[in-house]
């Protein structure tokens, strides 16, 4: 054989290390269908389980004293257990279609179906408690050091658990979603190009990166610099009583610490535009150098977007209905947050389709 063949082939191939079980997630289009239809399937199970009788029907106000802002406040078990039941049957029996290639007004209900499915998990299931068990993880990890415990397990009660799970769901609805939309339009199920890829589109969602990536570090700070004034003793946007009050019971602290945590989200988020982004920079212990893997920025920033986005339409629909001008600074800032998770939505998105390198699957 021509040794110039013999390159070619080679090089067709997966490495070993292409195939081994530390890069699982270079490999995702072709598990995740598998991994949805078992997600789709248990759930279902669960939701016979509970319109059967069983215990720890998660939603509604009956089973949930804390779900005043789900969308689900009014559900019961004995009808949303056989419905949750009936649309996780129909979601199965439409996986098994989703493996066949389909055109037309076929292709448009099944993609709409996918779709629909990701959106009702992760955008309408999960309420703000979501996104603040994630917020408070960091601040309470600094509290138990200096002795100041805000018993965090206790937070997560099984509806508050239920809404990770569905969440989990839903990522891979969505990530089944755009496998099927990839390969029903001729393109590549794992990166996505087809023969309309050209530089001029991915300098387009490399611009748009980095006006997200600035809109996702800025969107936060007027919540930080209130946050922050109220630890110093400043009533920014509050009434004297309120301020009183926030220090009585601590929550000044607990405010000034998840400003904190904003201030260190937004510099991981400028990483989505900067080298080390990439690459691990040199002083960095063990991984200096290496290369930074898309997911491990992807997974954690896409799970926020989420989580943002949600809680922000959450309050913007309580401001909205209350009306509280009286203590401003601690409702409009959080009235910015769907612009940040939409922003850190896009950024992250264009970092993945930047990051993507050769395929092996199409090139």
């Amino acid at each position: 054989m021509n040794p110039a063949n013999e390159k070619n082939v080679s090089s067709a191939l997966p490495d070993q290390s292409e195939t081994s079980t530390l890069h699982w997630w270079k490999r995702w289009p072709d598990w995740v269908p598998y991994a949805t239809i078992i997600w789709t399937l248990a759930y279902g199970v669960l939701g016979l389980y509970w319109w059967v009788g069983g215990q720890g029907f998660p939603l509604g106000l009956v089973n949930d004293p804390g779900a005043a802002h789900s969308l689900f406040r009014q559900a019961a078990a004995a009808d949303g257990g056989l419905l949750i039941a009936c649309l996780c049957l129909l979601g199965a029996m439409a996986m098994l279609l989703l493996n066949r290639k389909a055109r037309g007004i076929t292709r448009a209900i099944m993609l709409l179906y996918a779709w629909s499915a990701a959106m009702v998990l992760c955008f309408a299931i999960p309420d703000p408690r979501a996104l603040i068990g994630m917020a408070y993880a960091p601040v309470s990890l600094i509290g138990a050091v200096f002795g100041q415990s805000l018993h965090y397990l206790d937070f997560f009660t099984w509806p508050v658990v239920n809404q990770y799970i569905c969440l989990i769901g839903g990522l891979l609805w969505a990530a089944t979603a755009l496998t099927y939309q990839r390969h029903t339009r001729d393109a590549c199920r794992h990166c996505g190009r087809n023969k309309g890829h050209t530089l001029r589109r991915m300098n387009a969602v490399t611009r748009l990166g980095r006006w997200a990536t600035y809109a996702a570090i800025l969107a936060p700070l007027y919540y930080d610099i209130t946050r922050i004034a109220w630890l110093l003793g400043i009533p920014f946007g509050i009434t004297d009583e309120m301020l009183y009050s926030l220090q009585a019971s601590g929550a000044d602290w607990a405010g000034a610490g998840l400003a904190l945590v904003s201030i260190g989200g937004a510099f991981l988020t400028h990483g989505l535009i900067k080298p080390w982004g990439e690459s691990f920079p040199r002083w960095f212990p063990i991984l200096g150098g290496r290369r930074v893997p898309p997911a491990l920025a992807v997974i954690p920033a896409g799970f926020v977007a989420i989580l943002l986005t949600v809680t922000g339409i959450q309050v913007i629909l309580e401001f909205t209905m209350s009306g509280d001008f009286q203590n401003w600074g601690g409702t409009t800032p959080l009235l910015l947050m769907p612009v940040w998770g939409i922003a850190l939505g896009t950024a992250t998105i264009c970092y993945y389709y930047r990051r993507q390198e050769q395929c092996r699957q199409c090139a």
